[in-house]
């Protein structure tokens, strides 16, 4: 329905181009929006305030002038002027019962749009360093990423997701050292475990299955790995963590072959990221790519960006490093991207990523971030800048941190550690439809504080228990016309949809016409939470119907009528929630 009045607008505006009243070449946004209060129609238009500079004009006599060029349109009963200057719509009756029967034909594509143009976008999302398993605060990231994704898609744009995998640098050398230190240990070495090697008891588990397959192979004396290693920090604050576990990984590269220390790396690596890939696909998020940062290396394509990067002036060399002029473009100082021993960063290994990203031919392209990644930000922009490409191509979603709460008490989390709340667990306690829903339910730049007791709840104060109860309702409507004897009529029920009079009903249907629209406000926005809201209000309706009214009354025409209704409103349930990633059940 917003398309059609918007073209309504434009076609008015074609007649005041030609009559001059405003400039030929201006190209106004048209906003369509519902309105709030019934008495001010179905939508408003504020487009006469937008041009009254560029006409000359009030904005009310404008909007007067905009209604009188308006071609005739069976789907509108009035267009009304209101102050300063709204055009405030009336839709036809017939129009918004045309809802249901729309609803009933396209199933389960009610909702799909063509706005996306089949334009391709790549979503990036989650790519946690596969050093442990995910916590919860990546589960925000993968509920807000897919989601995302799944609405661009609906959409119209044509999606491609990926995980980028950090298979090389410094922290899985962290992560290979700490698998290699806990093998020794159950070879009977005794050695001072670094503060700063990863800690978890998935590191034992790793360490004891390349035990079980290598035994003692890789083994040397605790005393030879320790030894001639800086200080690990101390109670007193005194050594240096960092140089200490440099120093250890510097030591197992000596001491072990290179197959040796492949076995090692691979070991974590691979555990790992099975771990997470099974984590994620039993958390409903399916990847289409998962993309090695290794691959950016062994093509040479992280050397391709820096010679890129040479060749239009913005690398230079200092104290033995590289060092990209990211000030030219207003960050606060320079960064390096190669170090002085030859090591390339992981900035280097970004702005390869992102140039692959756009060399593959994306529209667009979406990164799913942690909010810590922030400064990150114009970095990249200004990689891809520099590289000569289209910064406006990219677009970058931080999302804020999950704070859990158990009994009241915040979790903490800590990979490092190995303290911490795993997806996993989380998914266990609560399930997955609650987890997939609770982290869409705020926007993603703000601070999420994940209630277990909230989500495990079955009470109407509990999002997803209402919606998915709302749902139930409807299958348990129809479970109880079966058992009735009565038979359901879909087709009488369409054409007797005039007998849907009552206000619970007008209201509902209402609502469904609105879910296009909240499609399309939610993608272009990346905004999963208003689908979120949108569906706990249509649930709303429904059960402050089903508490108003009998849907199974003696009147055949009636009751077809009120169960094409529900059915409607079953099917839009179904389609949101699946874009979501939560489940319909049929009874609860």
């Amino acid at each position: 329905m917003k398309q059609h009045l918007i073209e309504l607008i434009n076609n008015a505006l074609y007649e005041l181009k030609k009559e001059r009243v405003i400039p030929e070449d201006f190209v106004p946004s048209i906003n369509v929006d519902r309105t709030r209060d019934p008495s001010h129609g179905d939508y408003a238009s504020n487009i006469a305030m937008m041009l009254a500079k560029q006409a000359r004009r009030k904005p009310r006599d404008l909007a007067d002038l905009l209604v009188s060029k308006f071609a005739d349109s069976d789907k509108v009963t009035k267009v009304e002027v209101a102050n300063p200057g709204f055009i405030n719509f009336f839709i036809n009756q017939d129009t918004q019962l045309n809802t249901i029967k729309n609803i009933l034909e396209t199933g389960d594509e009610y909702g799909q749009l063509t706005l996306g143009a089949d334009k391709h976008v790549q979503v990036e999302f989650v790519s946690a360093n596969p050093t442990g398993p995910l916590h919860v605060g990546h589960g925000r990231g993968a509920a807000y990423g897919a989601t995302v994704a799944n609405l661009l898609e609906a959409a119209g744009f044509k999606v491609h997701r990926e995980y980028y995998v950090n298979d090389a640098g410094r922290q899985m050398d962290i992560l290979a050292a700490s698998v290699w230190l806990r093998y020794l240990e159950l070879c009977g070495e005794e050695l001072a475990f670094p503060s700063n090697a990863y800690k978890g008891d998935y590191v034992f588990d790793i360490a004891a299955t390349v035990h079980r397959e290598h035994a003692d192979a890789m083994r040397h004396p605790g005393q030879d790995v320790m030894q001639g290693l800086p200080i690990d920090a101390q109670a007193d604050g005194s050594g240096d963590k960092e140089a200490h576990i440099d120093a250890v990984i510097s030591k197992m590269k000596q001491l072990l072959s290179a197959s040796e220390y492949r076995i090692v790396f691979d070991a974590g690596l691979l555990t790992i990221i099975d771990d997470i890939k099974k984590d994620l696909a039993e958390f409903g998020v399916i990847y289409d790519d998962w993309f090695s940062e290794r691959s950016l290396m062994e093509s040479g394509s992280v050397d391709v960006a820096i010679d890129r990067l040479k060749e239009n002036n913005y690398i230079y060399e200092k104290d033995g490093a590289l060092w990209f002029r990211t000030s030219d473009f207003g960050d606060e100082k320079d960064r390096v991207i190669v170090r002085e021993n030859g090591q390339k960063t992981y900035f280097a290994s970004d702005i390869a990523y992102h140039m692959n990203k756009l060399e593959r031919g994306y529209d667009r392209v979406v990164d799913v971030w942690g909010a810590d990644h922030h400064g990150y930000v114009p970095r990249v922009k200004a990689a891809l800048e520099a590289l000569g490409d289209d910064p406006a191509k990219l677009d970058v979603l931080l999302v804020q941190f999950a704070i859990l709460y158990r009994g009241g008490e915040k979790a903490q989390m800590s990979t490092r550690s190995g303290e911490f709340v795993t997806l996993r667990e989380l998914r266990q306690e609560v399930g997955n439809d609650a987890a997939r829903f609770f982290y869409v339910m705020r926007k993603c730049e703000q601070h999420l504080d994940f209630d277990l007791d909230l989500a495990k709840s079955k009470s109407n104060e509990n999002p997803v228990y209402y919606i998915q109860y709302a749902y139930a309702r409807i299958c348990s409507v129809f479970r109880q016309l079966d058992e009735k004897g009565f038979k359901y009529d879909d087709q009488a029920g369409l054409q007797h949809l005039s007998m849907l009079q009552e206000s619970h009903e007008q209201a509902l249907i209402t609502r469904l016409s609105r879910f296009p629209e909240v499609i399309e406000t939610s993608a272009i926005n990346y905004e999963p939470h208003q689908l979120a809201y949108y569906l706990r209000d249509l649930a709303n309706e429904l059960h402050t119907y089903y508490n108003a009214h009998q849907f199974l009354v003696g009147d055949p025409n009636l009751r077809n009528a009120r169960m094409v209704l529900i059915a409607a409103t079953r099917q839009v349930l179904t389609n949101g929630l699946k874009i979501i990633g939560v489940s319909a059940p049929e009874v609860m």
